[in-house]
């Protein structure tokens, strides 16, 4: 995957994942599969960053795990 789509990719996720809820008609398991495709890149450290905070937030919505 190269930079630029790296990049678009994250920047939807992010958008996503903060709008997620476990009823979404979209499994949270198609999410789960974009965040392991991206983290399976070769990552800079700030993407690598951001990744860390979409996987912990998509773990939460998995487990149902409410966070104030």
């Amino acid at each position: 995957m190269n930079h630029h789509q790296l990049e678009k990719d994250i920047e939807h996720l992010e958008h996503v994942i903060a709008r997620l809820s476990g009823e979404d008609r979209i499994p949270l398991s198609y999410w789960r599969d974009r965040i392991d495709r991206v983290l399976s890149a070769s990552l800079v450290p700030s993407q690598a960053s951001r990744m860390r905070r979409l996987n912990e937030a998509l773990r939460v919505l998995e487990t149902g795990i409410q966070v104030k």
